[in-house]
């Protein structure tokens, strides 16, 4: 994995924490728990240009779907 990835992971973990008013430890569990630390990393070409909102709602959409 390259810096550019690792840092933007730990920026949409940040972002994904705050937005949902949890932990680092409880959103990383959550993440790694759903795939979405993977579908992240995956997808940082197109996730990296996104805003902030958008990060969280593509997160939230993709764990959605795997519960489903």
């Amino acid at each position: 994995m390259n810096d550019k990835k690792t840092d933007f992971l730990i920026y949409c973990i940040e972002i994904y924490k705050n937005a949902k008013g949890k932990s680092g430890r409880q959103t990383l569990s959550i993440l790694d728990a759903s795939g979405a630390t993977d579908f992240i990393l995956d997808c940082y070409e197109a996730l990296h240009v996104e805003g902030k909102d958008a990060i969280v709602w593509q997160i939230d959409d993709f764990i959605s779907h795997r519960a489903a």
